[in-house]
């Protein structure tokens, strides 16, 4: 069984950094794709960044690249989400997901999801 697990939230100050991880386990690790996605409140749903576990590839949404940055510790089978120069509008609860290698990488795709980790940045 996927299981996925945030954590790493909290309040910040804009400008401020934080970084959040995704422990995955119950399947084979390098042959997944990691998507963190957000959820703005009262806004929909929205990507942020993916990443492919079985070669390094990324791709990020344009609002937050230059900020974020996602990283992979392969003896951890932990994904990392490195959020830097962060503004009250990434206040949002976190969620990673995971879905086969070779599949898109975007919210209605994700096979698997954590339960979130909520972050708040503060003007």
């Amino acid at each position: 069984e996927v299981h996925l697990v945030e954590s790493g939230g909290g309040l910040v100050q804009a400008g401020g950094s934080l970084k959040l991880s995704c422990l995955a386990s119950g399947f084979t690790f390098d042959d997944q794709i990691i998507g963190w996605f957000r959820h703005p409140p009262g806004k929909e749903r929205e990507g942020v960044s993916c990443v492919s576990l079985s070669d390094g590839s990324t791709t990020s949404a344009d609002s937050v690249k230059g900020r974020f940055t996602i990283s992979i510790d392969y003896s951890k089978n932990t994904v990392y989400l490195q959020m830097s120069s962060l503004r009250p509008e990434d206040t949002a609860v976190y969620y990673c997901a995971a879905t086969k290698r070779g599949s898109a990488c975007f919210a209605g795709g994700m096979r698997s999801w954590g339960l979130g980790t909520l972050v708040t940045v503060s003007s």
